[in-house]
């Protein structure tokens, strides 16, 4: 596969599964989640922008998404009163072009300094913006926050955005027009020399370059990508409060950016999904939900620092390298190996979920549900079943190492870097 086609397809597939998902989640929850995985997507896109691009660590991100979702909803307002006509569909923009706007004015104080300092300062401009949102209740809404309606303004084409259906047509085009302006900044000139200042900016100042104005720029672009999601978010939920400029989620948007990985450009498309698969789905089943997020990200961040998604690329690529032979070797190791790892992670679970449990026992009762079971955590045999899986779970894995082919062992070593 070479040429124009080779850069196509990716995009043809993803603009694919933006149109086909609604045929498999159809329903208006469903349609809510997808939407809800759009907007996190262009946010871990933008904010890759910044960590994966240009090498800043931003504890201060949602600023702008936050920055968007009040312009957005100020804007519906502002529609309803008639004072404005626009249409709904160009809602999104005006919350960016905000964004962008503020951080003209904010960025020229964050990147005066990179590294940690950096860090620090957005980590302060964070804080300060949420608790600035706080004071001023007439414009925030206070704790309650503000709402609005997004069926207002002209319709275009008779389009009233009511529909579950109609608003994610709005995200999907947004979420794809957004990862496409963002890949195609990345192979501007400025996304080059912004790639050069995270790995050598001393070399940029050399060449005539000032690296300060270049992560300016960039912060400018990612902050109105931000403020379009912001903005998406404000359509969708209809109300925004001051949570959503707080610390924490700017540290979500960290954590499943790095999940998904900031080496490659679609690594944060997966961080997206899996942000509002965990915060929305994990978090409803199990209480624990943080913690094993937590586990995950550490081992993402020891094992892979590539993130998930450069984990799933070597293993494509060690597959297509696999001869028939090769193939049939592997089917029983992995297949071992799978079931090791099925073992690890449901004993293991089961001794989480019980030990979050016992706090609890005052007034949940002594039963923990776990995968449709109860576990008595009174019980000495659900400790020891739940130890005793786990730990069988590692033996088969250590187990599995023994039938593993040799020579595809000695290949993956002497791999180059990146390319096992």
């Amino acid at each position: 596969m070479n040429g124009p086609w080779r850069q196509a397809w990716p995009w043809l597939a993803f603009a694919a599964v933006l149109a086909l998902a609604p045929w498999a989640w159809g329903s208006s929850a469903g349609l809510a989640l997808l939407s809800q995985m759009g907007i996190a997507i262009v946010v871990c896109l933008s904010y890759n922008l910044l960590l994966g691009e240009g090498g800043m660590l931003s504890f201060g991100h949602a600023v702008y998404t936050g920055l968007g979702s009040y312009l957005g909803v100020h804007t519906l307002l502002r529609l309803a009163e008639g004072g404005v006509g626009l249409p709904v569909s160009l809602v999104p923009l005006v919350a960016g072009l905000g964004a962008a706007a503020v951080a003209v004015l904010l960025g020229w104080v964050t990147t005066r300094r990179a590294g940690t300092p950096f860090a620090m300062i957005t980590l302060g401009l964070g804080e300060l913006v949420w608790a600035a949102s706080l004071m001023f209740p007439d414009w925030s809404g206070g704790e309650g926050g503000l709402s609005a309606d997004r069926v207002v303004g002209p319709r275009v084409w008779g389009i009233s955005w009511g529909p579950a259906i109609q608003l994610y047509g709005l995200v999907a085009a947004y979420t794809f027009l957004c990862a496409l302006g963002l890949f195609l900044f990345g192979r501007t000139p400025l996304g080059r020399l912004l790639n050069a200042v995270r790995d050598n900016p001393e070399r940029v100042a050399y060449l005539g370059f000032d690296p300060r104005f270049i992560r300016y720029l960039a912060l400018v672009v990612a902050a109105f990508f931000a403020g379009v999601a912001g903005g998406l978010g404000a359509l969708l939920f209809e109300i925004v409060t001051p949570e959503v400029f707080s610390a924490q989620r700017s540290g979500a948007y960290l954590v499943f950016t790095v999940l998904g990985g900031t080496a490659l450009f679609w690594g944060p498309v997966l961080g997206g999904v899996l942000m509002v698969v965990c915060l929305v789905w994990l978090s409803s089943i199990t209480q624990a939900w943080l913690l094993y997020l937590g586990l995950v990200f550490v081992a993402v961040v020891v094992l892979a620092p590539g993130g998930l998604a450069s984990v799933a690329l070597r293993m494509a690529r060690a597959v297509r390298r696999l001869s028939a032979a090769d193939g049939l070797r592997l089917v029983g190791p992995v297949s071992l190996a799978l079931v090791a790892g099925t073992l690890v992670v449901l004993g293991a679970g089961a001794l989480v979920e019980m030990l979050y449990h016992l706090p609890l026992r005052a007034t949940l009762g002594d039963e923990v549900s776990y995968l449709g079971l109860s576990l008595p955590t009174r019980s000495p045999t659900a400790w020891l079943g739940a130890l005793a899986m786990a730990l069988l779970g590692l033996g088969l894995g250590v187990w599995a190492r023994r039938f593993w082919p040799q020579h595809l062992g000695h290949r993956q070593e002497g791999a180059p870097n990146g390319q096992a």
